[in-house]
């Protein structure tokens, strides 16, 4: 899950706030001013908001905060941002001294954050500054944790197989469509990789990125929440792992080598665009980035199914939550209510952190959207119908995730060059993950 999702995602952000002012409300805001006070008489309020991304995510976001700002002028919203490799390190320096900012982007990691009561409860400003009615109940249900709402989702994703369609006309095939198996998926990677020839490659490897997926599909989970435990033993992933050794052997998985010096996460490098791998694992909103750099035509298709179907539905791709010391709890519900609710802040932030987490956003959107946006579109609302049919639990990265991503990579390169086979691998990397766990929860 990205990034990750990819893992997921995982893996993506956004933010903003506000207190009572003039101009056009925000869309969906509850009656009230914020801060009580009266006409008039605002108090000026300073928020401190901070995400991770480009300088591209980092323009439309402050775009946004100005035109926050228009509409409440007694606030003044300050925006930080940092790479996402260096995102987290810095929040928890600054939670750790507390100076974290007012609002601040969380993605599956949020479960840590709840955990450690760093997160401002929600729930008294639901109908009030904060409007979560036109929101889908899948995410208000993910950023309600332990029974306290404590994350509200700024975009919404659903991972899905990226198919280079030129790729696949080169070698004379169909591309694929939604309902396959994962025998299907090895059999077509290998027949690309046969057909295009050397330097070719049917797909990208995500043993990592996929695993939780192939868990879930077979009734486990990564992370068991409600119990504080993993949801997995060794056995239940050791077929996931056997499943991409024997692809590796057939020939139709980009390479070891490959896959560190083009890895799939650096789109610039990705083998997608460059069009020499016809397939991989990433999020919806991801799909726009990936086509700006190709001009092969790129599509979205539904992972393959297993025993209890794709077990990929509409999921969170990243969100805000307030800090619990911050001295506006008002203004910070009221910023997320303008992320989530305002017509002007669709407008400007876009897909970048996935989809609307709004029906009536996810209209406007859709109505102005190009041809690849569409397709983003049209692919998570299957993805929307098909969980509703076969849904699955919400899941979160298991505390100490970053560890665990790592070590997860780590024992994929080592079965990838030799250096362990498969049940060795495997074994030590779930004695790894519990210790992970253990130190973590």
């Amino acid at each position: 899950m990205k990034k990750r999702y990819g893992f997921m995602a995982l893996a993506m952000l956004a933010g903003t706030l506000s207190a009572c002012g003039g101009g056009t409300g925000d869309q969906g805001t509850a009656a009230g001013t914020s801060g009580g006070t009266e006409q008039g008489k605002t108090e000026a309020v300073e928020l401190r908001i901070m995400w991770w991304g480009d300088q591209k995510r980092a323009d439309r976001t402050n775009e946004a905060l100005r035109k926050f700002e228009e509409k409440h002028p007694n606030v003044k919203v300050i925006g930080e941002f940092a790479p996402s490799s260096g995102y987290f390190d810095k929040l928890n320096t600054q939670l750790a001294s507390g100076t974290a900012p007012d609002v601040f982007f969380l993605g599956g990691n949020v479960v840590d954050y709840a955990n450690k009561g760093v997160l401002l409860e929600l729930e008294p400003y639901v109908g009030k500054e904060l409007n979560l009615s036109d929101m889908d109940k899948g995410m208000i249900d993910y950023g309600t944790i332990k029974g306290k709402l404590q994350h509200i989702s700024a975009g919404a994703n659903a991972r899905g197989i990226v198919v280079n369609t030129e790729l696949f006309k080169k070698a004379g095939m169909e591309v694929p469509k939604d309902g396959w198996t994962w025998d299907d998926y090895a059999r077509i990677s290998k027949e690309l990789a046969e057909k295009l020839g050397k330097g070719y490659y049917g797909t990208y490897d995500f043993t990592v990125d996929g695993m939780d997926i192939f868990l879930k599909q077979r009734g486990k989970q990564l992370y068991d929440m409600e119990n504080n435990a993993l949801g997995f033993e060794a056995k239940d992933i050791e077929e996931w792992f056997q499943y991409w050794e024997r692809m590796h052997k057939e020939g139709g998985v980009v390479t070891p080598e490959q896959q560190v010096s083009n890895p799939p996460a650096d789109t610039s490098k990705s083998l997608i665009v460059t069009g020499r791998a016809a397939m991989g694992l990433i999020s919806s909103n991801q799909l726009v980035a990936h086509q700006n750099l190709t001009k092969d035509a790129l599509t979205l298709v539904q992972l393959p199914r297993g025993p209890k179907g794709t077990a990929v539905i509409f999921e969170s791709s990243q969100g805000l939550s307030g800090y619990a010391k911050t001295k506006h709890p008002k203004e910070v519900a009221q910023l997320m209510n303008f992320f989530i609710n305002d017509p002007d802040a669709a407008k400007i932030l876009g897909n970048d952190r996935g989809v609307p987490v709004t029906a009536a956003m996810r209209d406007l959107l859709k109505k102005e959207a190009n041809p690849v946006e569409q397709i983003i579109y049209d692919y998570t609302s299957r993805v929307s119908e098909a969980g509703k049919k076969e849904p699955v639990k919400v899941s979160y990265n298991l505390p100490g995730f970053t560890e665990f991503s790592k070590l997860a990579e780590t024992t994929v390169q080592e079965i990838g060059f030799g250096k362990k086979d498969v049940q060795k691998g495997v074994e030590d990397f779930y004695n790894g993950t519990v210790k992970i766990f253990n130190n973590n929860k």
